[in-house]
């Protein structure tokens, strides 16, 4: 007898039971049924949960379902801190012990490798583990939105606590329009919990009109907090939609007078464009100095409202540290940084060997590049504005620093451009380190480095990111 599809066994909306055995990609996990049927089931999941599903999508090879309710709990299982977890969208593993967190990305970087990369057997160390697993942000982003999410336990109200029509904090999961209303984020330092605090009660009482994405009307856009773990200095960086003197010196009043134990800067970022990046056209310093200062290892790093820099702080030197050890680095190599943002990276490479060079597409990245090379009296860096994809048309121009011994490669999550990553190989250097924050896309391209000579010595991952799915991976590669 012909085997039945899972069409003919299974319908839309049918409950399921089975045990959790996998994490999966997209919010989701794996497990199969009792004949074998493979799930992938949509819900806050831990290994080792029996539950109960309403499949949603019949797929020739598996189904798709969503979690009703936790039959009996895995072992890794823990209860959240966090009383919006499971609607906010920032932790996804709040509800897993953090043993189990670094278990669950240590297997999933192996198994991109494994599935995507081809590598056979190539251990992978244990992740490293972050010094702190709450309060650790640097930098975070709050929303402002003419649409508030509601809470499931609202939406059976006759009157609500709070008014609909403004809310501060998290965009919901998949809507770029509501905006879900925190009170305290567990991952942000509790000086931006208080700027949080202090900003909301102020845009309330002066009447604020948040902003309207559709409509592209409103003025309080975002609040974006920085912190300097050197300096103990909060930035306050309140975006609008235009400028107005006489409210930003009352805000900035009200800021000094609620928390006047905290050192800050505050600034005030104007932008008119539709979209809604945290950026502005034109920046007010309305106190302070619009800049905050930190220190990785011995450089220090002077930060704009604007700039890009490692979000975890104290994870970040640990993550430099493993990179300069798998570099090997000696006094007369050249090193090329590619993809350097703002030059952290070259210039730590820079303290160990003759010349350090950053190449970056983003003009304000290589400004501030340029800045901190001054600022740290580092003379051996050179930094070049350049799309990556176009790598090959400056060889020439760097002959003068001589080939690379040791490449460092850090792409955005897409990873490396193919043709980056062409002329990457094509250099021949004797070790390539590739930091990633993607380990599909790092299991892709060491694929190829692979096939083009190159040995997988190492790869190291490390937790820059607890009670979410996100892992920076380090790997080492050998010509």
């Amino acid at each position: 007898m012909k085997d039945k599809s899972l069409k003919e066994l299974y319908r839309k909306g049918e409950t399921i039971e089975l045990t959790i055995s996998d994490i999966a990609e997209k919010d989701q996990c794996f497990g199969r049924l009792e004949n074998g049927t493979a799930a992938l089931v949509k819900g806050m999941l831990a290994v080792g949960d029996w539950i109960s599903a309403t499949i949603t999508k019949i797929r020739p090879t598996y189904i798709e379902a969503v979690l009703d309710r936790i039959l009996s709990p895995s072992a890794d299982r823990i209860e959240p801190e966090c009383p919006v977890f499971g609607v906010c969208g920032g932790c996804k593993w709040m509800h897993v012990s953090y043993d189990a967190q670094l278990r669950y990305k240590q297997k999933k970087v192996h198994d991109a490798l494994v599935h995507i990369g081809s590598v056979e057997d190539m251990p992978v160390n244990p992740a490293l583990p972050a010094p702190g697993i709450t309060h650790y942000r640097n930098k975070v982003e709050f929303s402002c939105s003419s649409k508030r999410y509601l809470m499931p336990e609202e939406l059976k109200m006759d009157v609500l606590e709070k008014p609909k029509d403004f809310a501060l904090g998290f965009h919901a999961p998949g809507n770029f329009e509501k905006v879900l209303e925190i009170d305290r984020c567990y991952l942000a330092k509790e000086c931006m919990n208080s700027a949080l605090r202090v900003t909301r009660e102020f845009a309330q009482e002066y009447g604020l009109e948040p902003h309207a994405v559709r409509e592209h009307k409103g003025f309080l856009r975002n609040l974006m907090l920085r912190y300097s773990e050197e300096q103990n200095v909060l930035m306050v960086n309140l975006v609008t939609s235009w400028y107005d003197a006489g409210l930003m010196e009352a805000y900035r009043d009200r800021l000094l007078s609620s928390m006047p134990q905290q050192p800050m800067t505050v600034v005030n970022n104007v932008t008119s464009r539709k979209n809604t990046v945290a950026v502005g056209e034109k920046e007010y310093v309305i106190y302070g100095e619009g800049v905050v200062q930190e220190r990785l290892g011995d450089l220090h790093f002077r930060i704009s409202a604007n700039s890009f820099f490692q979000t975890n702080t104290k994870q970040a030197e640990t993550l430099y540290e493993v990179i300069m050890t798998m570099a090997g680095l000696r006094e007369d190599d050249t090193v090329y940084d590619l993809y350097c943002g703002t030059g952290t990276i070259t210039l730590y490479l820079a303290e160990r060997c003759r010349r350090a060079v950053g190449l970056e597409i983003v003009e304000s990245s290589l400004a501030d590049a340029a800045e901190n090379a001054s600022r740290n009296g580092v003379t051996n860096a050179s930094f070049y504005g350049l799309d990556l994809k176009d790598f090959h048309t400056v060889l020439g121009t760097l002959e003068e620093f001589g080939l690379p011994r040791v490449i460092v490669t850090d792409p955005p999550r897409a990873g490396m451009h193919p043709k980056a990553l062409k002329t990457m190989i094509r250099l021949q250097p004797e070790t390539i380190v590739y930091v990633s924050c993607n380990p599909a896309n790092l299991a892709r391209d060491a694929k190829e480095i692979i096939a083009s000579g190159y040995r997988l010595e190492e790869v190291q991952p490390v937790d820059m990111f607890p009670h979410t799915s996100h892992i920076e991976t380090l790997a080492c590669f050998r010509r």
